[in-house]
C-alpha cells in the first residue's frame, strides 16, 4: 500500500477478530510511530504495549469510549514525557504525529486500529496513571487498540475544497 492510499483509506476500526497480533508486528508499528516529526527532534514520547487482559478490561470502567478494548488483543498507549521536552508544550503535537503514524502503519499492515483520546481529560489521565503506575512526568496522551479488523467501513472522500484558501482568507 502506498502512502497516499493509506492516508485516503484509513478508517477507525472498533471491532476486532480474536486472532492475536504478534509483539514483533506491534514493535514494527511503534517504529513507524517513532519516525514522526517532533519539535526540535525532541521525541518526547514513550509507548506502552498493553496485552494484559485485566488491564485492557478495566479501562472501559473509566473511559466511556473504550469499549472496543473487550475485543482488542493489544493496545498501545502513547505517552508524553516532560523530562524529554526541549520546547515546553510541544509534546502534544509530537505525540499526535506519532499516534497518526501508528494508525497509518497499522492500516498499511492490514490491521485495524482506533485513536482513543486520553489527554487532556484529567479523569482519564489519572485513572490510567494509577492503573499502570506511570511516573509523574509521563502523561498518557492516546490509547490505540489494535487488532485484525472484524469490520470494513467504506472509505469516504473527505476532501472539501471550500476549506482551502490561497494566500488570503
Amino acid at each position: 500500500m502506498d502512502a497516499l492510499e493509506a492516508l485516503n483509506t484509513r478508517r477507525s476500526i472498533r471491532a476486532f477478530t480474536p486472532r492475536p497480533v504478534s509483539l514483533d508486528v506491534v514493535r514494527e508499528l511503534i517504529r513507524a510511530a517513532m519516525h514522526a516529526p517532533s519539535a526540535g527532534n525532541e521525541q518526547p514520547w514513550h509507548f506502552l504495549i498493553l496485552t494484559d487482559r485485566e488491564i485492557l478490561d478495566r479501562i472501559p470502567d473509566f473511559h466511556p469510549y473504550a469499549g472496543m478494548l473487550a475485543e482488542s488483543p493489544v493496545a498501545v498507549l502513547v505517552c508524553g514525557d516532560h523530562r524529554q521536552e526541549k520546547h515546553p508544550g510541544m509534546w502534544v503535537q509530537d505525540c499526535a504525529a506519532a499516534t497518526q503514524n501508528l494508525l497509518l502503519a497499522a492500516h498499511a499492515k492490514g490491521l485495524g486500529a482506533v485513536w482513543v483520546g486520553i489527554h487532556p481529560r484529567e479523569d482519564r489521565i489519572e485513572a490510567l496513571r494509577g492503573l499502570i503506575e506511570l511516573p509523574p512526568d509521563v502523561i498518557p496522551f492516546a490509547l490505540v487498540p489494535i487488532g485484525h479488523p472484524a469490520e470494513t467501513p467504506e472509505s469516504e472522500d473527505r476532501y472539501r475544497p471550500e476549506l482551502i484558501h490561497l494566500n488570503t482568507w
